[in-house]
């Protein structure tokens, strides 16, 4: 059960849970008064799992978990409860106004997500399955080797800037890659005074961090691209999808259902067109800054990629900007194509599988 109209339709209770790194708290409410039946606290550990689940036998209805911060601090309790088949719906954190009078416990947060989760319209399952798993600590893991990398690489650029003569000559003219080649090889001589001797050092460690933290970052690609190909090789073949962007998507998508339709996928991307309507004006949409903000730049990575090589993308844009679209609008709505595409891609080449 992936998408559902109304919680309180289909389940006795629901249990809802804070989450938190070393203990979790559940609260069991009645689907039908909103009532309380009973409330514990437990260890975020496999035998505080356990005694969540005897506790929550003790009330022999169909129930429903509605657990906070399922691919973080609820994961582990995500993943037992969806191996003994239970029915697990995800919640975001709540902002701090939402909270009941500003009033905080962990007991209240359980009480509150449990009611919040039969309120809402629509709820989804959490993110699942080993690939997806797999995909995401390896994104992460080459995200953190980038950010690593550029910040060498600037640190260089910076010192090549304030360098003694000596040092600055040897990089003048030099693009910010021919740096770090120069960078990596440069060798310390006895003559030099303790501050050029320094810079050389610096600009030496740098520039290998940089180079280490690339070549590791493509290490975990081709890890990745491994994953897509025995998953979803299908992605790979659509015009301007590569292991990254394939990855980022498949991370955020998850498994059919989870997402019910691709106007909630264009939203959780960030790119459904919000209104923005005033006075006499009704055509007018702003840019959702919302939503999942990884998959919002693998879609207009995608968009860049057909804008440059794709003919009949160019001849889109053409007509479009003919039309008096700005340069934003156009790139708005390709990437709200490229949602819609993907969405059914994913749901029907999976479900076809």
């Amino acid at each position: 059960m992936n998408s559902l109209t109304d919680l309180r339709e289909v389940v006795d209770v629901v249990i809802g849970v804070d989450t938190y790194v070393h203990s979790h708290s559940a609260a069991v409410i009645d689907s039908a008064t909103g009532g309380v039946l009973g409330e514990i606290t437990v260890e975020a550990t496999a035998a505080g799992y356990a005694e969540l689940v005897e506790f929550a036998n003790n009330y022999p209805m169909s129930r429903a978990w509605a657990i906070e911060g399922t691919g973080g601090h609820g994961a582990g309790l995500s993943r037992h409860l969806l191996e003994s088949s239970e029915l697990v719906v995800e919640l975001d954190r709540p902002k701090r106004a939402a909270r009941r009078n500003g009033a905080k416990s962990d007991p209240l947060d359980a009480i509150r997500a449990a009611r919040e989760a039969m309120a809402r319209p629509r709820l989804g399952t959490p993110r699942s399955g080993s690939e997806r798993q797999a995909l995401s600590v390896l994104l992460t893991a080459r995200r953190s080797a980038i950010n690593a990398s550029t910040e060498a690489q600037l640190q260089v650029f910076s010192l090549v800037i304030a360098a003694p003569e000596p040092i600055r000559v040897r990089f003048r003219g030099q693009k910010l890659a021919a740096m770090l080649n120069t960078a990596a090889k440069l060798r310390v001589q006895s003559a030099w005074d303790v501050e050029t001797t320094s810079t050389v050092v610096a600009l030496r460690t740098l520039a290998r961090r940089a180079h280490a933290m690339l070549k590791e970052a493509r290490e975990l690609q081709k890890e990745i691209l491994a994953i897509i190909r025995s998953w979803r090789p299908d992605l790979l073949e659509e015009f301007g999808v590569g292991p990254i962007v394939a990855a980022t998507v498949l991370c955020a998508w998850s498994h059919p259902g989870r997402v019910h339709s691709e106007a909630a996928f264009a939203m959780l991307a960030g790119v459904a067109p919000i209104p923005a309507n005033s006075g006499q004006i009704t055509t007018r949409y702003r840019l959702n800054r919302y939503g999942d903000r990884q998959l919002n730049t693998a879609l207009h990575t995608v968009v860049q990629s057909r804008i440059q090589y794709q003919p009949a993308t160019r001849d889109y844009v053409a007509r479009r900007t003919a039309e008096g679209k700005t340069g934003r609008e156009i790139k708005r709505c390709l990437a709200r194509y490229v949602a819609r595409d993907l969405y059914r891609l994913l749901e029907g080449g999976d479900a076809a599988a």
